[in-house]
């Protein structure tokens, strides 16, 4: 989702109490709001695609998956981000009895688009990291078949890149797995002539 620097500084409580009155969403890093625009279609259909594969395998299980409207939290640096998809395990943690603000994510994935790529990548990634309860963090490329799966070992991040169709992700934390082919299903990409339907071919 694309995103655009606000140079108004708030503390995070003025923050949560503007964001909760306003009709767009924003993020907040280091002070700033940061304004949230409008998804692509292939952003849309992919955010889709994945959280489907989500839903099927966890639905009885004690996980739950929201995405875009739930709000994360890293006490750490105070910061407040949308992702745009969030897996959570056992007892959900919230900042209050708003539940709107989700303080123990396991899984965060985030679709890239050009204007946010370098900051999800970057300065949102760095925050991230300091979440405790933060074990996967993935990142898919909606102009071209990539996902990087950064896994949590300790005080560092293993990075595992996916580039075909045939290939499955695993998520370690949460038992799940993402097809590739499915992730991207209905994805048209520009040196292809032909769609990526619901069988993947």
């Amino acid at each position: 989702m694309a995103s655009t620097a606000a140079q108004t500084c708030l503390t995070p409580e003025e923050y949560l109490a503007f964001e909760r009155k306003a009709t767009t969403k924003h993020e907040y890093l280091n002070g700033q709001i940061v304004a949230m625009s409008g998804a692509s279609r292939e952003h849309n259909l992919i955010t889709v695609n994945t959280v489907n594969q989500l839903y099927t395998q966890l639905i009885d299980g004690a996980c739950e998956t929201y995405v875009s409207e739930m709000r994360v939290k890293n006490h750490r640096t105070d910061s407040y981000t949308y992702p745009d998809i969030v897996v959570v395990c056992d007892e959900p943690r919230f900042e209050d009895d708003v539940f709107d603000t989700l303080l123990n994510p396991i899984v965060l994935i985030e679709v890239l688009s050009p204007s946010t790529e370098a900051y999800d990548r970057g300065e949102k990634f760095a925050h991230y990291r300091q979440i405790a309860a933060l074990q996967e963090y993935v990142l898919v490329s909606q102009d071209r078949i990539r996902v990087e799966h950064y896994l949590r070992q300790g005080t560092q991040w293993l990075l595992t890149e996916f580039c075909g169709l045939q290939e499955v992700l695993s998520l370690i934390s949460i038992r799940c797995e993402l097809r590739l082919s499915d992730v991207y299903r209905r994805i048209t990409f520009p040196e292809e002539s032909t769609t990526l339907t619901e069988t993947g071919k």
